[in-house]
């Protein structure tokens, strides 16, 4: 079993910046794909960015290019969410997710492991 729990998040004044944080335990966190998902009221839960095996690979929805960087530490068994320029749109309930495979990570299909989420607020 793997158990994944997310940290950082809260409420913030649009423009602002947060940090999410997924710490991993039970297995080897160098053999999972690494992603964040988030959902919004009333919304089906969407991909946010996913972060391969070696942290050498990064992928992104368009939505938060250029604003959110993921990134990961192996020796930490930590996987990070950096996000700045927050607008309201970003309000959502932030998921860690790990699988040994990258396709069902990037594609959010039948992902192993989730952690409980954390809640972002953006307020305008």
């Amino acid at each position: 079993q793997v158990q994944l729990v997310e940290s950082g998040g809260g409420l913030v004044q649009a423009g602002g910046s947060l940090r999410l944080s997924c710490a991993v335990s039970g297995r080897t966190f160098s053999e999972y794909f690494m992603g964040w998902f988030r959902q919004a009221p009333g919304k089906e839960r969407e991909f946010v960015a996913a972060i391969s095996w070696s942290g050498a690979s990064a992928y992104y929805a368009d939505s938060v290019k250029g604003r959110f960087t993921i990134s990961r530490d192996n020796a930490k068994n930590t996987v990070s969410l950096q996000m700045n320029n927050l607008k309201p749109e970003d309000t959502a309930v932030y998921y860690c997710a790990a699988d040994r495979s990258g396709s069902k990570v990037r594609l959010g299909n039948d992902i192993d492991y989730w952690g409980q989420g954390t809640q972002v607020t953006v307020s305008s």
